[in-house]
């Protein structure tokens, strides 16, 4: 059975003591026999404290993205071994608002996402849609695209470890929200995907998440769909209350 993950992106929000506060309060409380995975994904600069706070809790801690070199003359990022030197377990790479507001494409994401698997780091793959796109019927189109790109030249052995991210553009900070069956519907095209070109094992294993505006209110819905795996959290990952409550409905569908 795939291990539900649940991923708080806290985009470049909060101050140091903001985000050790809201990780010591997560890590507090995410019970002890949780079978869910927690992750929370503060901005860079605040990686290494708060991978401090959350420490022997089993919360564990992304970057929200990474360089594909390891070390050079590009004033401003991070590479992956760095952030595994801050601490990452995890990095999140081709968010939509990487694509849309820093352009990058899907051989960029590709860079980065081996650069992320040779260091050992664990990548979740953000793929989705713009509105226009998903009202002219293109949706499957766009969304295999960008996985065949992003995900081109893994092995296999490399694929089982990625995490896919599903977040519908349209949908991401603006309270709209794919119904579960608009969910279901993407998520389980993309694991057709990976059977055609891995296989149904590694299909298997793949975990699929839902980002677009999930909430206490609408998580446990969009959580038993099938071929969701989990959420990739935004505003509501940014208190602690709501985002345990994300939480607990994850692991109330995987127990």
């Amino acid at each position: 059975m795939r291990v539900p993950i649940i991923a708080g992106n806290w985009k470049m929000h909060g101050t140091r003591g903001e985000s050790v506060a809201l990780a010591t309060a997560i890590a507090a409380g995410r019970p002890a026999n949780s079978h869910v995975e927690v992750v929370v994904a503060p901005p860079s600069c605040y990686l290494d404290c708060v991978a401090h706070a959350v420490q022997g809790s089993g919360v564990k801690v992304a970057a929200q993205n990474a360089h594909h070199e390891r070390q050079g003359a590009f004033t401003g990022e991070m590479s992956a071994a760095m952030a595994l030197d801050l601490g990452a377990n995890y990095v999140i790479l081709g968010h939509s608002e990487r694509r849309t507001l820093f352009g990058e494409s899907d051989p960029v994401v590709n860079r980065k996402l081996l650069a992320v698997l040779d260091v050992g780091l664990v990548p979740i793959v953000c793929l989705g849609e713009l509105l226009e796109q998903r009202e002219s019927g293109r949706t499957a189109e766009v969304v295999r695209q960008q996985f065949t790109g992003s995900c081109a030249g893994l092995t296999p052995q490399q694929m089982q470890r990625v995490v896919l991210a599903y977040e519908p553009v349209w949908a991401i900070g603006t309270g709209r929200v794919a119904t579960p069956d608009q969910a279901e519907e993407v998520h389980a095209q993309l694991r057709q995907l990976i059977t055609e070109q891995y296989g149904r094992d590694v299909a298997g294993a793949v975990r699929i998440q839902y980002g677009g505006s999930v909430n206490a209110a609408n998580a446990a819905e969009l959580l038993n769909q099938p071929n969701v795996d989990g959420a990739l959290v935004g505003g509501a990952s940014l208190k602690a209350e709501s985002f345990l409550v994300i939480v607990a409905a994850a692991q109330g569908t995987s127990s």
